[in-house]
C-alpha cells in the first residue's frame, strides 16, 4: 500500500465477503453529513449497521474503517452487471460532502491517490468505478450532481463518457439495452434508469429521452 498517511479508525460493522468474492468494484458515496468526524461516528456505530472501507475528509485526510479483505456495509440493495450483493464485490469509499457543495481539491486529490492504490492492488478497471446512484437508481443519488466525474475520467480512473454519435435511435428499449450492457440494473423503471444515467453523465439535462442519452453509453 502506498504511503497515503491513512489513519486507522476501526468500525465493528463488517463481515466476511460471501461466496469467495473479492473486490472487483469501487463504489463512491457522499456522507451527507456536516463533518467527517460525524461521519466517522456514524460509520462505526453498531446501532446504525453501516460502514465503508474508507472515509475521506474535506481536508483530504483518509481514514480506513474496514480492512479491504472484509465486507463493509455501504451499498445496500442494488446490483451492477447483473450481480447483487455489491458489498461482497466492492470497496466502498465515503466522501465528506453534504451532497450539494463542491468537492474540495484536497479531497479529490486524496481520492485519486487512494483509487490508484486500490485499483492496482485488486486489478480494478476504470469501468468498475461507480457511484452509489449507478447501482441503485431511484434509491440513491450519491456521490451526487456536484461530483467531478470528468476529472476522474481524464485520469483513467472512471469510464469515459462517449458522445460522438448523435444519430442514435431514441427508442426506450434501445436505451435500456445500452444501459444494462454498461452495468446498470435492469429491474428499475425507465424514469429512474434515465435519471441515474443523466446524474452520472449529463446532469442538468431534462425532458424526454434524447439521442444524447444513448450517445454517452454507446
Amino acid at each position: 500500500m502506498a504511503d497515503l498517511g491513512i489513519l486507522q479508525h476501526s468500525s465493528p460493522n463488517f463481515g466476511d465477503r460471501r461466496d469467495g468474492a473479492r473486490p472487483s468494484l469501487i463504489v463512491l458515496h457522499y456522507t451527507a453529513m456536516a463533518t467527517a468526524q460525524a461521519a466517522l461516528t456514524r460509520l462505526s456505530d453498531p446501532e446504525f449497521e453501516v460502514s465503508a472501507h474508507y472515509l475521506i475528509g474535506r481536508c483530504g485526510q483518509i481514514w480506513q474503517l474496514v480492512d479491504e479483505g472484509k465486507r463493509a456495509w455501504h451499498a445496500g440493495a442494488g446490483s451492477w452487471n447483473g450481480q447483487g450483493d455489491v458489498n461482497s464485490r466492492s470497496i466502498g469509499i465515503e466522501l465528506s460532502n453534504s451532497g450539494d457543495e463542491p468537492f474540495s481539491e484536497r479531497l479529490m486529490s486524496s481520492l485519486e491517490a487512494l483509487m490508484r492504490d486500490v485499483m492496482a492492488r485488486w486489478d480494478i478497471t476504470a469501468t468498475a468505478v461507480i457511484g452509489h446512484s449507478d447501482m441503485a437508481p431511484g434509491r440513491k443519488r450519491d456521490p451526487g450532481p456536484r461530483f467531478d466525474w470528468p476529472r476522474l475520467e481524464r485520469q483513467g480512473l472512471a469510464r469515459c463518457r462517449q458522445g460522438g454519435a448523435q444519430d442514435l435511435s431514441t427508442d426506450p428499449e434501445t436505451f435500456r439495452a445500452l444501459a444494462v450492457a454498461r452495468g446498470y440494473p435492469a429491474n428499475v423503471s425507465d424514469a429512474d434508469l434515465l435519471a441515474a444515467v443523466r446524474l452520472r453523465y449529463r446532469y442538468g439535462i431534462s425532458g424526454p429521452l434524447s439521442a444524447g442519452d444513448l450517445a454517452v453509453l454507446s
